[in-house]
């Protein structure tokens, strides 16, 4: 492959040669709706015409929207489809974003080695600087903690840890706990037995895991009792050995709650608590057992921190600007 890349002010050419018609069908997407992709990321507007590319925008944007070509040209060799196409977007924006200290004048501790996990869905790996540590912070302590927005991949992360550590026979079983506090709705009784009254808690964890194992095999696993989803009030009492344990929305715990979760680890076992402080849906009088936990336990060995941020959000990109959007109202609201 032969790249022509060709700047002025405000515009970029970039070309492909020699010219592979089934390559730029792959990169382009159906309609090029790839292409659409990549302008929206970085708001840059890209005409093509054969192997030609001509794009429009800021200049750091179009240079970022020339390494997004020249990626997925890379990995045109088969389908990319609009997931892998967003994903990859990501990257890129935290690849270049990775070498910036973060705003509060702190830089993360960062370790760069790439940390594939073995799930149904291929090696997964952190997509953001923040989320390879978040994974790095996971094998190497036996507590973590995953405090950051919605879609930064904190809870999906954390399930795909456990299912490789069960996979590899690091840990005899996976335990997922999440406190059952409604979101501000009122949800009144809820019929059936003791499983099927929780499950409307549990059922984002569910869904982690059918992703990463598949249906029938975590099923298997239940039957078994490899995999146990509880809510965190049947935590007390018990000793939990040789497992892997996640707390989910801990952010709803409160600091007695966190306490006895946390003291509930044994022999062998992991535990990685994850939550947003920014949606705590306690009652106002009612501390957070995750904000008091962060200022208890941050100097203690053994313990691990990861903090993430708006640019670690991994989902569709109008989630990280929404994200962005309420975290600008709420800061212009504030005197």
């Amino acid at each position: 492959m032969t790249l022509s890349v060709e700047s002025k002010p405000e515009s970029v050419e970039l070309t492909f040669l020699p010219v592979n018609n089934e390559r730029l069908v792959n990169l382009c997407g159906v309609l090029d709706e790839n292409i659409k992709q990549i302008e929206s990321a970085f708001d840059v507007v890209i005409s093509r015409r054969g192997g030609h590319f001509r794009l429009y925008g800021p200049v750091k944007q179009t240079n970022l929207a020339v390494r997004a070509l020249k990626k997925f040209y890379e990995e045109s060799d088969h389908h990319l489809g609009i997931e892998q196409i967003q994903l990859g977007l990501v990257e890129i924006r935290n690849i270049t974003a990775s070498s910036i200290a973060d705003p509060d004048g702190t830089a993360e501790n960062i370790n760069p080695t790439s940390l594939p996990l073995i799930t149904r869905r291929g090696n997964i790996q952190g997509r953001t600087i923040r989320q390879t540590n978040y994974l790095y912070q996971i094998r190497e302590h036996d507590i973590t903690f995953g405090i950051g927005p919605a879609g930064t991949g904190k809870t999906y992360l954390a399930v795909a840890c456990a299912v490789d550590a069960l996979e590899r026979e690091l840990v005899g079983r996976i335990i997922l706990v999440r406190p059952a506090v409604e979101a501000g709705e009122r949800l009144g009784f809820l019929p059936g037995d003791m499983v099927q009254k929780v499950d409307p808690y549990l059922r984002p964890l569910y869904d982690a895991l059918y992703d990463l194992m598949g249906f029938e095999k975590v099923n298997r696993f239940f039957e078994k009792s490899m995999i146990e989803i509880a809510p965190l009030a049947f935590m007390r009492g018990r000793t939990l050995n040789q497992s892997f344990i996640i707390l989910d929305e801990a952010q709803n715990t409160t600091p007695e709650q966190m306490k006895m979760f946390l003291t509930r680890i044994g022999f062998g076992s992991k535990a990685v608590i994850t939550g947003d402080i920014t949606q705590i849906d306690l009652p106002k009088h009612q501390k957070s057992g995750l904000v008091e936990a962060e200022r208890v336990l941050k100097k203690v060995n053994g313990i691990a921190f990861t903090h993430f941020r708006i640019d670690d959000v991994v989902r569709h990109p109008l989630v990280q600007r929404i994200v962005d959007a309420y975290e600008k109202y709420v800061s212009d609201k504030e005197p």
